[in-house]
């Protein structure tokens, strides 16, 4: 059974009453982030329950050694972490001496959760009655500033209810903290400074191994009534903690209140020996604006999103609420400020997968973001790719391969593969296609003629060389055949000819010798460049020609299907509808061995080819397909479900189509993996948004044509969308009557709706 407690609600995430068996799921769903960093939803003041502590930094990472016993040869040097940061939001609490611990009161009541996600702030509420029996209330209030956002702010509010008492708030700093996977409670950071002056307080420490330097920082002060105490009582220093007391006594039914600022300063965007006064600058403009102006800042900037972002459902709230909780979280994870940074699949607010980049991005994300943003903001995801090239050649020398050839990591933080799992580093190699279709899909999008030439065709030449080399003749077959590979589906290891794999490197061979011929043509300058670089040879793309017209496909004649890879017909096809569902999800009941030996299939694989290239297929091949491979599919994987809804709504089954939305869209707030509390699935909610635009919406682009194929599910009454396509701001809105487009933002469009072409006009 799925979770269920958090309410329906169409703007916001509402928790209510304390549960300690939902607070680390909680800390994962009520997560917030500005792009630049993030943090779950822990609790301000200390908690002795189970929690999972996260504060994290962009860009900010550790090199954990990685240690194997056997073959080394190309094996990544590391496993990239992203670290737990230390962390600024803690404020001890105590209460006539008694310190507030929400696992150790008495009595907890009227205890309320709530992410507001078109204001994007987060808050807390409850009673509570402490060990010494005294009553309390609290509200405390924190946001991650989007106009500032290497900071930000938290309201913590306590009134007394039964009776007077001293009220204690310690606003600190600690740097003593440690990741939730870490070996042997490793320590990852080296504190340096410790400093306070008046009320403000830094940390200065730096990463080991990588040398990242932060300052953590924060300024506090007391209310109360109309009183401000900015001065604190007592500072109190310890090894590799600092915090500010401020003490008052307060009469039954007073409220007191502490207001802090907190954030990072780190080397990657100031002079390192100046975090400190990079830090003062910051909380200097925090004073000025004070709470209140900092809160009003935020809605505005959050009301700037939602204007081009927002998806609209009616008559589902359940639905409306999903979407827009995915959009909101793919918009604190990434902003497309810093073409540094990319986009983790936990983003900020988790551990798991260690904060690295993955192919999730060139073939979720990139659609969200070309979409709801300028294209600027989806160049930069490129350009990240295209600014790592070199490494991406280093990688594949490694292996063995020569000439330029480039695998692209699996997993990275700077370029380089840092996974430490032998089927991922090796084998899992499609995500060098992934990254060639994003190319692809940008510049079929955009209309951006100018990035191939610039940019993309070098990183199309490298993946090309990779491929030529990565199969080989088979003379049984007398095809090109790719041995040792795993594909999307990764309850398979280690398999040959992926037909997935074969197809998206047959693909990219055909596509890089298409955009040589355009950029000779039309770029000269560009070409020459690019050739004198990659120095590329005639008898190279000889052969990636001859390659993509002799490659092999496995495929069954007996179920009029492309196989999955060579052998999948010799498993027990025993279909996921006659599993036992006590058995379910199976990477938490089976072993490894006995998954690997099954026919069921992790996430979408044969279909993730179809989904990319769906005009080469017909739609009676898509059904025949989907129909077989569904079949078998557990949908374990946070990148299935959103496939699938795309699929099942091209084939015209609604119904079906809805409930896979449904589980991509609520994903996480109904935990149907069972494993929310290590963080949320950030870049499969790019997926969600891909269900409804291009799965019920039926967006496509076809010949440099914005088409349309709507669909509405029974259950709603409409929805709408936007979409910036080529500098033009389109508003969709499908209604169970039929369907409007209008233009906000610029020139008139032909489009195709149905199949029929369609003029748009400015509204």
């Amino acid at each position: 059974m799925n979770q269920d407690y958090i309410q329906p609600n169409a703007w916001s995430l509402i928790e209510e009453g304390f549960d300690k068996e939902r607070v680390k799921s909680s800390e994962s769903l009520f997560s917030i982030g500005n792009g630049a960093m993030g943090q779950r939803a822990n609790f301000e003041e200390s908690y002795s329950g189970p929690t999972f502590q996260g504060s994290y930094i962009g860009g900010v990472y550790y090199p954990d050694k990685t240690r194997v016993g056997w073959w080394k040869n190309g094996y990544p040097e590391y496993f990239a972490k992203v670290l737990n940061a230390p962390n600024w939001i803690g404020i001890d609490v105590w209460i006539d001496g008694e310190p507030l611990d929400l696992a150790k009161c008495s009595h907890v009541k009227n205890f309320k959760r709530e992410l507001n996600m078109k204001e994007g702030w987060y808050r807390r509420n409850f009673e509570a009655t402490t060990a010494n029996n005294i009553e309390i209330a609290v509200v405390a209030t924190r946001f991650l500033s989007l106009s500032h956002d290497e900071m930000g702010a938290i309201h913590y509010e306590v009134t007394l209810l039964n009776s007077d008492a001293e009220i204690t708030f310690r606003p600190y700093l600690d740097a003593g903290i440690t990741n939730e996977d870490s070996n042997w409670d490793d320590k990852f950071w080296n504190t340096t400074k410790i400093a306070s002056e008046k009320n403000r307080a830094f940390v200065e420490s730096h990463t080991m191994k990588t040398h990242f330097n932060v300052c953590t920082f924060m300024q506090a002060h007391l209310v109360h009534g109309d009183n401000i105490k900015a001065t604190p009582d007592n500072v109190t220093k310890e090894e590799l903690s600092i915090g500010l007391e401020f003490t008052h006594k307060a009469k039954k039914g007073e409220k007191v209140s502490l207001v802090k600022f907190g954030g990072y300063t780190v080397d990657r965007n100031h002079d390192a020996t100046k975090l400190t006064e990079a830090a003062n600058d910051l909380l200097d403009t925090a004073s000025k604006l004070g709470f209140d102006g900092l809160v009003d800042a935020q809605k505005k900037a959050w009301s700037q999103i939602w204007e081009m972002s927002d998806i609209t459902i009616e008559g589902d709230i359940k639905a409306q609420q999903g979407i827009r909780f995915n959009i909101f979280q793919l918009n604190q994870t990434y902003t497309g400020t810093d073409s540094r940074l990319n986009i983790g699949p936990k983003g900020f607010t988790g551990e798991k997968y260690g904060g690295s980049t993955y192919w999730d991005t060139e073939a979720y994300c990139l659609p969200f973001y070309m979409a709801t943003k300028n294209q600027e903001v989806a160049r930069k995801l490129l350009k990240y790719r295209y600014n790592h090239l070199e490494k991406a050649i280093e990688n594949a020398e490694k292996l063995g391969f020569t000439k330029g050839a480039a695998l692209y990591p699996m997993v990275t933080m700077n370029g380089e593969e840092c996974h430490n799992e032998w089927e991922i580093t090796f084998e899992e190699i499609h995500r060098n296609g992934a990254i060639a279709y994003a190319i692809f899909n940008y510049t079929r999008y955009t209309n951006d003629q100018s990035y191939i030439p610039e940019m993309g065709l070098e990183v199309l030449i490298g993946i090309a060389r990779f491929w030529q080399q990565r199969v080989n003749w088979s003379e049984h077959r007398k095809k090109y055949v790719m041995l040792g590979v795993t594909g999307p589906n990764e309850y398979e290891n280690n398999v040959n000819n992926n037909w997935y794999t074969n197809y998206l490197a047959k693909w990219c061979l055909e596509y890089a010798l298409e955009q040589l011929e355009q950029v000779q043509q039309n770029y000269p300058s560009d070409y020459k460049r690019v050739m004198d670089k990659t120095q590329l040879s005639n008898d190279e793309t000889g052969l990636w020609k001859k390659i993509a017209a002799h490659m092999y496909f496995p495929y069954s004649e007996e179920h009029g299907v492309y196989l999955q890879q060579d052998g999948f017909l010799d498993k027990d096809l025993v279909r996921v509808a006659d599993l036992d569902k006590k058995e379910r999800p199976i990477n938490q009941h089976w072993s490894w061995d006995r998954i690997l030996r099954s026919p069921y299939i992790k996430q979408a694989d044969t279909l993730q080819g179809f989904y990319f290239f769906e005009d080469h297929f017909t739609d009676a091949e898509l059904e025949k397909h989907f129909d077989f491979y569904e079949s078998f599919t557990v949908h374990e994987s946070s990148l299935s479900p959103c496939v699938h809804a795309i699929q099942a709504a091209k084939l015209g089954r609604m119904e079906q189509a809805y409930t896979f939305y449904l589980r991509t869209s609520r994903l996480d707030l109904d935990d149907y993996n069972k494993e929310v509390e290590e963080g949320l699935h950030i870049t499969s909610m790019a997926g969600t948004w891909m269900s409804i635009v291009e799965g019920f919406g039926g967006m496509r682009i076809q010949n440099g044509t914005l088409c349309f194929t709507p669909q509405i599910p029974e259950q709603w009454e409409s929805y709408s969308f936007k979409i910036n396509f080529r500098n033009r701001i389109i508003k969709i809105t499908v209604s169970q009557k039929g369907t409007t487009f209008t233009i906000d933002e610029g020139t008139d469009l032909e489009i195709m709706l149905n199949g029929q072409p369609k003029t748009l006009s400015h509204a």
